[in-house]
């Protein structure tokens, strides 16, 4: 997949107060858990998606799988592409980290999708149109967050990230 040639369609981020090791692990663990259960499973079933069930290397690593997604790139403590299809959407997730300086880490989740043909319109609507995308993405987040700053013995750094979409 060319991923700059698919459209953008949103990116997330959140600033957790921990070192890049820690937020990178916390990252791996939430998206094994979010997209490892049976229920995902079925919902990748129901729309074709071409990987439909957990394989490959563990930890995540380039050719890992899960339903719905595909890792097609793994840079450990920088970047984690994320790709997937199915009958109505060809997309990509990609979680960046960065060091701020002042001790913490922003990790950015961008979004690209395509929608092709009707069936697609109608999918973006229900997925994109409705905000359960963004509600989603953002939940990933706020979890990796919190999964962070437990490895640390801490409970929260900073307020949830704000249900605006950043549009960078």
């Amino acid at each position: 997949m060319n991923i700059p040639a698919v459209p953008r369609i949103d990116e997330h981020t959140t600033l957790v107060r921990a070192g890049v090791g820690e937020v990178w692990q916390a990252l791996l663990e939430t998206l094994e858990d979010s997209f490892g259960r049976a229920r995902t499973a079925r919902y990748a079933r129901l729309v074709g998606a071409a990987d439909r069930a957990v394989s490959g290397p563990r930890p995540l690593a380039e050719g890992s799988a899960f339903p719905g997604f595909r890792v097609a790139a793994a840079r450990p403590g920088r970047e984690l592409v994320l790709i997937g299809r199915h009958h109505f959407s060809t997309y990509a997730l990609i979680f960046r980290l960065d060091t701020t300086g002042d001790g913490r880490v922003r990790l950015r989740a961008e979004s690209r999708a395509r929608f092709p043909g009707h069936g697609g319109a109608v999918y973006r609507l229900l997925v994109i149109g409705t905000g359960a995308h963004a509600t989603g993405v953002r939940h990933v987040l706020a979890t990796v967050r919190r999964r962070a700053l437990k490895g640390r013995g801490e409970r929260r750094d900073q307020p949830p990230p704000a249900r605006g979409q950043d549009a960078t």
